[in-house]
């Protein structure tokens, strides 16, 4: 079995130029969790995944610190108040953020196979990493030609078990 037996040969990519949030609203209309980025040329440039996205809106702290004092004291004292910032944070990450290129936030580092690529070393690639859901099939100048996510090979798996 090769990679050509396994890979999706419709896949919907998406371009480095698009917005974060056009990219977002193709996500809320698909069942899968990833796009290929690919460039004018149909070469395969990284991956955007639902995960990067929503790292972007992630709060890193919701703790404000407030500093206490007034000049000309030098010295201030400073109180932790725990805010629920969610709701406010997400709002205004996702205006800062919607509007950037998905070829500031999607990997680069990207796995890809021919057609001609041996089951196996898939199987290595979709197990060896948590990261990797699914792989880029590109021809001989890295342009798309399919696509294989974790589903499919497991899927084919199970109709060559019952075949």
């Amino acid at each position: 079995m090769q990679a050509r037996d396994l890979m999706v040969e419709d896949v919907q990519t998406v371009s480095p130029d698009d917005d974060v949030s056009d990219v977002l609203k193709r996500f809320a209309r698909v069942e899968f969790s990833g796009f290929p980025v690919v460039g004018d040329d149909d070469v395969v440039l990284g991956i955007v995944t639902e995960s990067d996205l929503v790292d972007l809106f992630e709060p890193e702290d919701e703790t404000l610190w407030i500093p206490i004092g007034l000049p000309p004291f030098v010295d201030t004292l400073t109180y932790q108040i725990d805010v629920p910032w969610s709701e406010i944070e997400t709002g205004i990450d996702f205006v800062r953020e919607s509007g950037r290129p998905v070829s500031e936030v999607m990997t680069t580092a990207v796995v890809t196979v021919t057609p001609e690529t041996d089951v196996e070393v898939v199987l290595d690639h979709l197990s060896g990493d948590p990261d990797v859901n699914r792989i880029p099939v590109v021809d001989e100048e890295g342009r798309i030609v399919g696509i294989i996510a974790r589903q499919d090979v497991i899927r084919a798996f199970r109709d060559d078990r019952l075949a």
